[in-house]
């Protein structure tokens, strides 16, 4: 998981008071008005967007130590809407809040750099989403990151943007080519 703008923002919500919320549990909705910001302590918010056709488009996925929807410190409304994937812990700040403490020459500097680093990884990312197949796109995964924590393919799968039927297949072919 990538966390954008995590550091810089951890000692500002330090002593903000959490909101709990149910797994599925709605924190914001697309075109509610922007009067909060959101830490994720524990857990995590998936930021969703419907598409026409009814499907939906998952934005992103805000985990431990990760500010929520950060794009919308600077929009009147949230562009998606937020929803806990698991029972989860957010810390709450009004926007106001935030944008003063931008105002703080240190604090946007850090948060600039954390930036920039999501900025490069999601471009490896979209070069490795380009790659036409899994085994193409295990590979650069693998040479990107080297193999995950035990029970962590499922993750890879999401990341590589293959189903995870379609990994293990792949590694099922890998470890069969091996003997």
């Amino acid at each position: 998981m990538i966390m954008i703008m995590s550091q810089p923002w951890s000692e500002l919500f330090a002593d903000a008071p959490d909101r709990s919320l149910a797994p599925g549990e709605t924190l914001f909705r697309r075109e509610d008005p922007v009067h909060q910001m959101f830490w994720v302590r524990a857990g995590a918010i998936t930021l969703r967007r419907t598409l026409a056709d009814g499907g939906e488009l998952e934005l992103h996925r805000a985990g431990p130590g990760a500010l929520v929807a950060e794009a919308s410190l600077f929009a009147a409304q949230y562009h998606c809407d937020g929803i806990s994937e698991a029972s989860t812990e957010v810390a709450v700040l009004p926007r106001a809040a935030l944008l003063g403490a931008l105002e703080d020459g240190a604090l946007a500097a850090r948060a600039l750099a954390d930036a920039a680093r999501e900025v490069q990884a999601l471009r490896g990312r979209i070069e490795v989403m380009r790659l036409k197949t899994a085994r193409a796109r295990l590979d650069a995964y693998l040479e990107l990151h080297g193999p995950p924590a035990r029970g962590g393919w499922k993750g890879v799968a999401d990341w590589i943007g293959v189903t995870p039927e379609a990994l293990y297949r792949e590694r099922a072919r890998r470890r069969a080519a091996k003997t």
